[in-house]
């Protein structure tokens, strides 16, 4: 790839991962346009970085400083852009070359360090963990992650004024599965942190997402941190000179965590005979937590008294565990959970917390397909709140399949207190009754509720 470029053009650019490679880009000093459906709070944060967005998807849209200068401009799309997007079209039919965001991700990070974090569920919080962890040593780093920094409002961090631990730079990524992104990467060490299959419209099956984990096991360097249960879903082949080492909860295991404790609200755990207290709550966090200090004491030999110092301050990633309300009467969570197992893993956390309340749940599924494949695995976790709320399913980049809608899955789910509700309907329950303990969940627009509880609140 030509690295003589002098701005680039991103179609589809308030996506979180490529926005994250447009702050960097900036960083660079490379001048940047691009192209989004919708105006947004991530769209809006780089217009103010100097970018010049355009939300007319038509070739004219396109602005002169890119139509005249191609040559020197770096054209990045996401795959989640339609093929008959005008724009992509036009540029296809023109010979400009195109590239998925994965494929400038794997460019980023050659020659570099590439720390990686793979996984169904919490890739995103262990990334962003880790790179906090390096911020609070000050190592020298580069981080693109998949969501946005609650510590830092940003998906993009980087330190370059500290400890220089290589020869080369550090680049912490997170591996997308998702349309076998992560098949770009060769990272030197990598957290796998489960394999549960999912983007099933993209895999056909769970053998297939298995095999894709199997690929980018092979495209290891040096070290694989992976989760304990890993081994229940898949054996992953490893070759000689990668080592392999396990975190979790048990015996005979490289990086075992325990006495997992609940101290004035925070979530307490021991690890190689230091304590932790974890700034974000829950068990799956507690995992995530020693997935990231795992690596960092391994591959990174990071003092292990640090290490504790930044899981005490992280602060964790928007929608991640997120209190949206905290006071005495009233509690509101909001949490990115779309698979059975995440919605799972966060209702346990929430009920270890809080024993005692009474448990609402609002969820928006996330795609007709996913809800579709994994349905009956939906409806036993949603099963385990008290009382639910379901919304529309948000379609996404798919069409409507015949017979599959929230009334349909909304039936599967066994308990008395549900109800299928428009958001207007769910903001007028809640102000009117005032529910004790309310988890919103779900990878949608579902924020938009969240956004505007937060605000009511303000």
């Amino acid at each position: 790839m030509n690295q003589s470029y002098k701005q680039a053009y991103f179609i589809g650019i308030g996506g979180i991962g490529m926005s994250a490679i447009c702050r960097y880009l900036l960083e660079q000093g490379i001048k940047v346009f691009g192209y989004d459906r919708t105006q947004t709070t991530l769209t809006i944060e780089l217009e103010n970085l100097g970018v010049q967005i355009t939300y007319d998807d038509s070739v004219d849209a396109i602005p002169a400083d890119v139509t005249n200068n191609i040559e020197n401009t770096l054209f990045i799309y996401t795959p989640a852009i339609p093929k008959n997007h005008p724009q992509w079209v036009w540029l296809n039919r023109e010979n400009v070359p195109l590239h998925k965001r994965s494929q400038i991700l794997g460019f980023l990070t050659q020659g570099k360090i590439c720390l990686a974090v793979a996984g169904t569920h919490g890739k995103t919080t262990t990334s962003t963990l880790l790179a906090h962890l390096l911020k609070t040593c000050n190592v020298n780093f580069s981080a693109f992650l998949g969501g946005i920094s609650t510590n830092y409002q940003s998906n993009y961090i980087s330190n370059f004024n500290g400890i220089q631990l290589f020869d080369r730079e550090i680049v912490i990524v997170e591996a997308d599965e998702f349309d076998r992104s992560f098949h770009q990467l060769k990272p030197d060490a990598a957290i796998i942190t489960a394999i549960d299959a999912d983007h099933l419209d993209i895999y056909g099956d769970s053998d297939s997402f298995q095999k894709a984990f199997e690929i980018f096991a092979d495209l290891i360097n040096s070290e694989i941190i992976g989760d304990l249960y890993l081994e229940q879903t898949v054996k992953l082949e490893v070759s000689e000179h990668v080592k392999m080492n396990r975190y979790g909860s048990g015996p005979n295991i490289e990086f075992s965590f325990d006495q997992i404790r609940i101290e004035d609200h925070q979530f307490v755990f021991d690890l190689k005979g230091e304590k932790f207290i974890c700034g974000l709550p829950g068990h799956h966090n507690v995992s995530n937590a020693t997935a990231a200090i795992a690596l960092c004491l391994n591959s990174l030999k990071l003092p292990i008294q640090k290490l504790a110092e930044g899981i005490l301050s992280f602060q964790g990633v928007k929608r991640r565990f997120e209190y949206v309300k905290n006071t005495h009467n009233q509690i509101i969570i909001d949490d990115y959970a779309h698979h059975p197992e995440e919605i799972q893993a966060i209702i346990k956390s929430v009920r270890t917390l809080y024993p005692e309340k009474k448990l609402t749940g609002i969820f928006q599924p996330h795609l007709f397909s996913r809800t579709r494949d994994f349905a009956e695995g939906f409806a036993k976790s949603l099963s385990e709140v008290d009382e639910l709320i379901l919304m529309e399913i948000y379609p996404a980049r798919e069409k409507p399949i015949e017979g599959i809608d929230s009334n349909w899955l909304l039936e599967k789910v066994k308990i008395d207190q549900k109800a299928l509700m428009e958001p207007q309907q769910i903001l007028d329950k809640i102000n009117n009754e005032s529910p004790e303990l309310i988890l919103i969940m779900g990878a949608g627009d579902i924020d938009r509720l969240s956004k505007q509880l937060k605000q009511n609140e303000g």
